[in-house]
């Protein structure tokens, strides 16, 4: 791995994936993001992992995708490269992600801290879908779950003018879970990830999926899928554990089967 740094136990049951291009303010180039995905792909399959944490450092999350690979593409370049693929396989994955953000996310930034499943931002973060600046729009997701997050109006100002959201601002409108101190962020998505990781991994993926189906299609079906997730729970281990527990008065112990 050239630009990103792994570290699989960071913590007990989390792993943390730290950008590393700090020159280019972690600018998301396609090598970037193929380590990425193969790092996230392998902490998936890796049963001592339960909670992802992926962050850059205090001055930039990620400032944007590496303009300098797109500039003289055409249209036909783009949809060879495919470089969405990637996304696609990134949002894929079942555990549980938490962006910890400080300083830039944008662009592509912003939409890979979106692809995550919960951000803590310092009081520093600034978000963002500039591309109309350079003539382009957003392409990995910034259109869609940046609307569901914030809604349609504030969506459609950021997106049209370029304008930035402060990590106040962002915690006003639902984007991101919280705001510390720009030397805590990391600490605080530890905490966080801890929290999840002490949790059943069967369910916490389960619920994972039925929280991303909600997104994906209407209330009736939505309930029938978050149904179905819930019965599949009684099939495991877990809940045996984590039920016995709650009726014995002490901790579970969950073995994520």
């Amino acid at each position: 791995m050239e630009f990103i740094l792994v570290t699989p136990q960071a913590r007990p049951h989390v792993a943390l994936i730290q950008l590393n291009r700090p020159k280019e303010l972690n600018a998301l180039n396609l090598q970037l993001m193929g380590e990425l995905r193969d790092a996230l792909k392998e902490l998936d399959e890796n049963d001592e992992v339960r909670a992802i944490i992926i962050t850059g450092n205090e001055r930039a999350f990620a400032a944007g995708a590496d303009i300098k690979q797109m500039a003289g593409k055409t249209a036909i370049d783009m949809l060879n490269i495919d470089q969405f693929s990637t996304w696609d396989q990134i949002r894929k994955t079942k555990k549980p992600i938490i962006a910890a953000v400080s300083g830039f996310a944008l662009g592509g930034g912003c939409e890979l801290a979106m692809t995550c499943d919960m951000i803590v931002a310092s009081e520093t973060a600034q978000f963002g879908q500039p591309e109309i600046k350079i003539g382009v729009m957003p392409g990995a997701g910034g259109t869609q779950r940046l609307t569901k997050a914030i809604g349609k109006a504030k969506a459609m100002e950021m997106v049209l003018t370029g304008k930035f959201m402060s990590a106040d601002e962002a915690e006003k409108h639902g984007l991101i879970n919280r705001v510390v101190p720009v030397e805590l962020y990391l600490e605080e998505a530890f905490k966080l990830a801890g929290d999840v990781a002490q949790m059943s991994p069967v369910a916490a993926k389960l619920a994972k999926e039925s929280v991303n189906r909600s997104f994906e299609t209407n209330l009736d079906e939505g309930l029938h899928f978050e149904r179905k997730n819930f019965y599949l729970c009684f099939a495991s281990e877990d809940q045996t554990e984590g039920m016995n527990a709650f009726v014995e008065k002490r901790k579970p112990e969950f073995k994520g089967r």
